[in-house]
């Protein structure tokens, strides 16, 4: 790029709220959704930049989120590094580990942090106030970016502005979510912003004011990084430096101490989607002010979000309402309640439910199966298998699997033997017999596969060769 200063975006996937539960889940978050059944956030982020000039996103993840990251960018035609985070320890050392990242190859350029899991729906507005702070940005000013509040909300954190800075404020501080009082007299003011978690900065101006205000968190971001390895689409990090690294938000660690702080009114129709009142508040919904996706039947009903998953949801007389049902969840409260998600999920991880962690539907970099049924001594699996997929080389020793070919071609290694397999045929596994599953053909593969045996659970695979990595 001929820019001096060209733009990288970084952004920020690592998240494992449960606020959406039961449609966001730890191993799957709400980044990852299609809330309104077209892209997902993540994918909503990443198209987002396309009327800016910009190098190949960046984006940081967990563990055991990677694939699905992986899938949902190749979806888009994208091929980056994908950063992955041995652990969770907030977004001030996330953001370390891209600006190493983005230096690493002797460029200093203009970061772009956004969050995965925001709503943004006015993109040229977005596109404009990107634009006008890449500027403000080169010149090694620390941005962030302000929404105009329309409403008091006590579920933002606020920005405190002061003299106008250019196209931008001077901050005179970050204050915390406000009680009802607090975030009237914010609004009456008209000197306070939402705080998006959108920031911008040079790779070097970053570092440097980590070193200044939280050295013991570049440090450790840096040990990590030195001991960075690539593996497939993915980059890895020392895990035992990254671990003694403390957990601090970019807000606390920088933002806070920092004086050359620019704020940049970002007027986009900005939502978080923090909650599923949120989520209905930026939903398109019918002339009863409800919103309803999937297979929805309501009589008389009024200011309701309800979300069908995957069977009829029919609802007489609500009023006010969030039900959201999934393959193996169903979720009903008032919408003036919904806050309450929290408590309730942490109740139901004290109890072990898997709900909480997991959906049916389990995603792999191979891709995706479905636990239809089970019982005692028994498991059903849906399986789709996407093209060129294969599972690995493995052998169980408690259980025997038998597989039906519902759709498509699958190639079987059976022991020594390969075996092409078409709709309608099947083959048995036995215990103990070295097995796997490959999809030659350029459409999906379904298959029902039927467990049976002492041991059902994951940890019964014994794996071979693999050709992601997971041994």
């Amino acid at each position: 790029m001929d820019a001096p200063f060209p733009l990288q975006p970084l952004i920020l996937a690592g998240g494992v709220g449960t606020r959406l539960w039961p449609l966001s889940r730890q191993h799957y978050a709400k980044q990852y959704l299609a809330l309104d059944g077209g892209q997902t956030l993540l994918q909503d982020t990443l198209n987002r930049l396309s009327g800016l000039a910009h190098l190949p996103p960046l984006l940081v993840c967990n563990e055991e989120s990677r694939f699905l990251a992986a899938e949902q960018m190749r979806q888009l035609g994208l091929q980056a590094p994908i950063l992955l985070e041995p652990a969770g320890r907030n977004t001030a050392p996330a953001i370390a580990l891209g600006a190493l990242e983005a230096q690493a190859g002797g460029a200093d350029p203009v970061l772009l942090v956004m969050p995965a899991d925001h709503r943004i729906p006015d993109s040229n507005s977005f596109t404009k106030a990107v634009t006008v702070g890449l500027a403000l940005a080169a010149g090694g000013d620390l941005l962030t970016f302000g929404i105009p509040p329309t409403r008091a909300e006590t579920g933002f954190g606020y920005i405190r502005t002061g003299a106008a800075s250019g196209a931008g404020f001077s901050v005179q501080g970050f204050v915390e979510k406000p009680d009802t009082a607090t975030a009237e007299r914010y609004l009456a003011s008209g000197d306070y912003y939402w705080n998006s978690g959108i920031f911008m900065f040079r790779a070097s101006a970053y570092l440097s004011a980590l070193k200044k205000f939280r050295p013991d968190i570049l440090s450790a971001c840096q040990a990590a990084f030195q001991g960075r390895r690539a593996d497939l689409d993915f980059l890895r990090f020392d895990e035992a430096a990254f671990l003694a690294c403390p957990s601090e938000s970019i807000d606390y660690a920088v933002m806070e101490k920092a004086k050359n702080i620019v704020m940049l009114p970002l007027d986009a129709d900005w939502s978080d989607i923090g909650s599923w009142a949120a989520l209905w508040e930026a939903s398109p919904k019918d002339g009863a002010e409800n919103c309803e996706l999937g297979d929805v039947v309501s009589l008389g009903g009024r200011g309701n979000y309800i979300n069908a998953q995957s069977r009829l949801v029919a609802a007489v007389g609500c009023e006010d309402m969030v039900i959201v049902e999934t393959k193996d969840a169903v979720f009903i409260a008032p919408k003036a309640r919904v806050s309450e998600v929290g408590p309730l999920v942490a109740q139901l991880s004290a109890e072990g439910r898997p709900e909480v962690a997991f959906h049916r539907d389990v995603y792999r970099p191979w891709g995706s199966y479905d636990k239809v049924d089970e019982g005692t001594r028994y498991l059903v699996k849906r399986i789709t298998v996407k093209p060129g997929g294969k599972l690995s080389l493995q052998r169980h020793q408690k259980r025997a699997e038998h597989w039906v070919v519902v759709r498509g071609t699958a190639r079987v290694t059976k022991g020594d033997e390969v075996l092409r397999l078409s709709e309608n045929q099947s083959i048995y596994i036995p215990v103990g017999v070295m097995h796997a599953l490959e999809n030659p053909g350029d459409a999906p593969l379904e298959l029902i596969e039927v467990q049976s045996g002492a041991d059902l659970s994951e940890d019964d695979i014994e794996r071979f060769a693999d050709k992601y990595g997971r041994m």
